[in-house]
């Protein structure tokens, strides 16, 4: 199910989200609803709070719009992780929309997480994933990237 996108400034967006006690199958449809939901958007990242949840889940999905569908669907996801080069890059959020903003990020990051089943993951990522899992993560603390841009200044 298409869930409608939270928009800046909604207040909710600032709020943390809280770790989900176990993986359940009311969670595995929140996951499924939230991938349909971003990719209706045209989004490559979605956080729960995003939708109006506030809970610790993200799916993500870099390569979708080049053909290459490839969705990772993280549960508690937690930056263990990060590399002390960083990278600046322009990103897009589904709940600014139209505001590109250049944020400067760890090009490279560890991330553990529970997948769909529950089971305990890890994952490294660099580049474009590196980046829209910390902005994903950002969206779980209640930080958008205003807040990042707001951090360089």
């Amino acid at each position: 199910m298409i869930h409608p996108i939270v928009i800046h400034p909604d207040p909710v967006l600032h709020d943390i989200s809280t770790p989900v006690p176990q993986v359940t199958e009311a969670t595995r449809t929140l996951l499924d609803d939230m991938l349909e939901t971003m990719y209706d958007a045209q989004g490559r990242g979605l956080a729960a709070v995003q939708i109006g949840v506030l809970q610790r889940v993200v799916v993500v999905d870099i390569d979708w719009k080049d053909g290459a569908s490839n969705p990772l669907l993280l549960v508690n996801p937690e930056i263990v992780w990060s590399s002390d080069t960083m990278t600046k890059r322009e990103e897009l959020c589904l709940s600014i929309p139209n505001v590109p903003t250049e944020v400067n990020r760890p090009d490279r990051v560890r991330v553990r997480y529970l997948d769909r089943m529950g089971a305990p993951q890890e994952i490294d990522a660099d580049g474009m994933l590196a980046m829209v899992l910390q902005h994903e993560v950002d969206h779980l603390n209640g930080l958008l990237i205003l807040d990042r841009l707001e951090e360089q200044k």
